[in-house]
């Protein structure tokens, strides 16, 4: 009891601390969303029937259950989430990688928003049912740890500028090993969603397909 308080505690105190920056990042996020939401207002006619042709052999594989066997899908999703933990941390060494950083949320919210917004243009309701069951279980898991890893990148960033550099104070090292650790913690976040993504996501979005078939123009699960 005593050890989950002091880390509630803990938890609370770091959020406290970095309010402004977690609502920045989170704003950002959100700006990202409706970026890619409205680019799909400015597809072209070819360009939405090239994305309506590749969602329906993306359906009509998924209704056969062609899709990558589950074991190579976890392999594959661990080793981009490793990547992008990765690089996520080394920008996070540096002030430089600051502007990177915010990118990378920026860039992960524009393909969410884009992805909804199309489905959701294809199918209405439906598409956004769609939109939901197969993305929000695994980004439940990769939005928070990307954003929680952008702050602490940013935080570490700064103190390294203001402490280290420019004040000549204290020593670096707890605060780098707090960081990687923060990173480590995020990285094992993001294997749940892996397995997420492998093993659940797959079956709920077989369990979606009856209405979306329904609804796209020559489209069959057999």
């Amino acid at each position: 009891m005593g050890r989950k308080h002091y880390w509630s505690q803990a938890i609370q105190a770091h959020v406290q601390s970095q309010k402004s920056l977690y609502i920045f990042v989170v704003v950002l996020f959100l700006t990202g969303v409706v970026f890619g939401a409205v680019i799909v207002n400015m597809l072209t006619a070819t360009q939405r029937t090239g994305l309506s042709s590749y969602l329906g052999h993306f359906f009509k594989e998924l209704g056969r259950g062609s899709i990558a066997d589950s074991e190579v899908a976890l392999q594959h999703s661990i080793g981009e989430h490793l990547k992008t933990i990765g690089l996520m941390w080394l920008l996070g060494l540096s002030v430089i990688g600051i502007p990177i950083l915010c990118l990378f949320l920026f860039f992960k919210g524009m393909v969410i928003g884009f992805t909804v917004g199309f489905l959701v243009q294809q199918f209405s309701w439906t598409g956004l049912w769609f939109a939901f069951v197969s993305i929000v279980p695994t980004n439940l898991f990769v939005i928070p740890a990307m954003m929680i890893v952008s702050v602490v990148g940013v935080y570490f960033s700064v103190d390294l500028v203001k402490n280290h550099i420019i004040a000549h104070r204290g020593s670096l090292y707890p605060k780098f090993v707090s960081y990687c650790g923060v990173v480590v913690m995020m990285a094992c976040l993001m294997m749940i969603s892996s397995l997420v993504e492998a093993y659940l996501s797959p079956m709920i979005m077989r369990g979606s397909l009856p209405e979306l078939a329904f609804m796209l123009p020559h489209f069959s699960l057999v």
